[in-house]
């Protein structure tokens, strides 16, 4: 049966488990080190304590002058035992030549021979060894006692390995103590770094946070929308897929890290996203696309960044653009079947009264006056789309008093439109600058809308639209073309959206857009679009 240890789960758990493993590999090593190092010093240090009494006693002349009596150890004993006493050694044996004891801790080795080696001190040498002797095993030193140069005694002083050792274990448990209270220390530390750890992630263990970790890059790719986290400085922290799709940006890791304002993005989204206070829907407009943008900040305590989410609508307002299109023709169509009921009901009145040659006098000039102008428009104008477009405007405008008029100089013939020039954006380019001329020449003397279709050298589109109405003053001829300019009242959603994505559509195409004060007193708009090979291909084959 294996016997398994459970393993610590929390992050705390396992940082202390490593501290404790490396405090005790370390603390073991150390105290291995330290034990044969102190050992071999101690005994050094033993060995020249017991060399210096040694030699001390060997030098005394008190001892010299003991050696001369009948009766050496009745004094060299009682000075021994003082010696031992004074001094940190556990014996001192003074002997003679042969090795005769006089003194010794123990009075009954008196008279015995010394247990130990004296051939170096009869030559006249100091040595010290470890050896055992009746006290067990020692560290001692030997040295001669002279006596004009003649050699009279043998003097011993040793200390015990037993002592040497208790000084070393001694160490080793201070050194344990410390140990032990920097695994205290380290226990510490861990339990106060765990609970501001656990404060700054709201609780989650490592597990959590890898798992949330986890969800989160999931959730991150599968959004659709942009999203776009930025730093208090304003740099991007993060942004996921959908959001460099919406930016046009190529690499997330050519944005993470970057300031907002160095991502080429037009000047009123940077101004956005560098806003401190919190944006709701608020429209932009980049190169091709139109964007609905929310910011929140991130707070703590202190401004720590923002997070900003990205919509496409591009898509959705081109329908909404059509939709409302939709609706003016339907409103010119009621427009126009109320006036033609009213006409019915006048030749029918006619025919009542029997002035039936009146009757049909009547209905006739009407159906020519509808009839020339269709003819007009589709003369001038005879690419389907544009053709529609200027007919239902033009009903749109009567109903409003305003006279929609197309220039004799427009000429654009059916199937010269490229196909990379859709019929969706021609109806947002001059759609919205029929709007916007109506609009202006509302309410005025004699008003007026004049549109020109055309082309130029069968490479170019022109289309231009003038009105009678106040124009724009010079100095704010840039100003028209960003986003949430106006003249006008300012409805529900907001207005100043049809010239800039008028700007749009043109600058996708590789367009020109301009505007100037017309011969009037009005506004003309002017667009010029490139149409391409193809389309220059086409006109020269129709010529053939």
């Amino acid at each position: 049966m294996r016997l398994t240890l459970p393993l610590p789960r929390s992050l705390a758990g396992q940082l202390f488990a490593m501290q404790a493993v490396l405090i005790a590999v370390v603390v073991a090593g150390y105290a291995l080190f330290s034990y044969v190092s102190d050992r071999n010093q101690a005994e050094e240090a033993a060995g020249l304590q017991a060399t210096s009494v040694a030699l001390a006693v060997a030098d005394s002349p008190s001892v010299r002058e003991a050696i001369r009596t009948p009766d050496p150890s009745a004094e060299l004993q009682p000075y021994a035992l003082a010696v031992v006493r004074d001094t940190d050694v556990d014996f001192v044996t003074i002997m003679d030549p042969r090795g005769i004891r006089w003194s010794h801790p123990d009075p009954a080795q008196i008279g015995l021979v010394f247990q130990g080696h004296t051939g170096p001190a009869l030559q006249g040498r100091t040595f010290t060894e470890t050896y055992t002797g009746t006290l067990g095993p020692s560290v001692r030193a030997v040295t001669p006692v002279l006596d004009d140069e003649r050699i009279v005694g043998l003097v011993s002083a040793g200390i015990r390995v037993e002592e040497i050792s208790q000084r070393v274990r001694g160490q080793l448990t201070a050194l344990l103590a410390v140990a032990a209270g920097a695994l205290g220390l380290g226990a510490v530390g861990t339990y106060v770094i765990n609970a501001r750890l656990r404060r700054h992630t709201h609780g989650m263990n490592a597990a959590e946070l890898s798992h949330m970790h986890d969800y989160h890059q999931a959730a991150l790719h599968a959004v659709r929308e942009g999203l776009l986290m930025l730093d208090g400085q304003h740099r991007v922290a993060l942004i996921n897929d959908g959001g460099r799709v919406l930016l046009g940006v190529e690499q997330e890791e050519d944005v993470v890290g970057r300031p907002v304002a160095e991502l080429d993005l037009p000047a009123p989204l940077t101004g956005a996203l560098l806003a401190s206070e919190p944006r709701v829907d608020e429209v932009h407009l980049t190169a091709d696309r139109v964007l609905v943008v929310n910011t929140s900040p991130v707070t703590g305590g202190q401004r720590r960044g923002s997070v900003v989410t990205l919509r496409d609508v591009t898509e959705l307002q081109s329908l909404m653009g059509e939709l409302d299109s939709e609706r003016g023709f339907t409103q010119a169509l009621r427009s126009q079947a109320h006036e033609a009921a009213n006409r019915l009901h006048t030749v029918v009145s006619l025919i009542e009264l029997g002035r039936a040659e009146e009757a049909v006098d009547f209905a006739t000039a009407e159906l020519e006056l509808a009839q020339a102008l269709t003819d007009q428009v589709v003369a001038a104008v005879s690419e389907p789309v544009l053709a529609a477009l200027l007919l239902g405007k033009t009903a749109q405008a009567n109903e409003r008093g305003v006279e929609l008029v197309v220039s004799p100089d427009s000429r654009l013939d059916d199937g010269l439109l490229p196909d990379s020039l859709p019929a969706r954006d021609l109806v947002t380019i001059l759609g919205n600058l029929i709007d916007n001329a109506v609009d202006a020449a509302q309410g005025g003397l004699r008003p007026r809308v004049t549109v020109t279709a055309l082309t130029e050298n069968v490479s170019r589109l022109i289309l231009r639209v003038s009105d009678t109405g106040p124009g724009v003053d010079p100095d704010r001829t840039e100003a028209v073309f960003r986003r949430g300019f106006t003249t006008k009242p300012s409805g529900p959603g907001g207005r100043g959206l049809g010239l800039a994505l008028v700007q749009q559509a043109v600058t996708r195409h590789g367009g020109a857009l301009s505007v100037t004060s017309g011969e009037e007193g009005g506004a003309v708009f002017e667009v010029r679009l490139p149409l391409g090979a193809p389309a220059v291909a086409r006109a020269a084959g129709g010529a053939v």
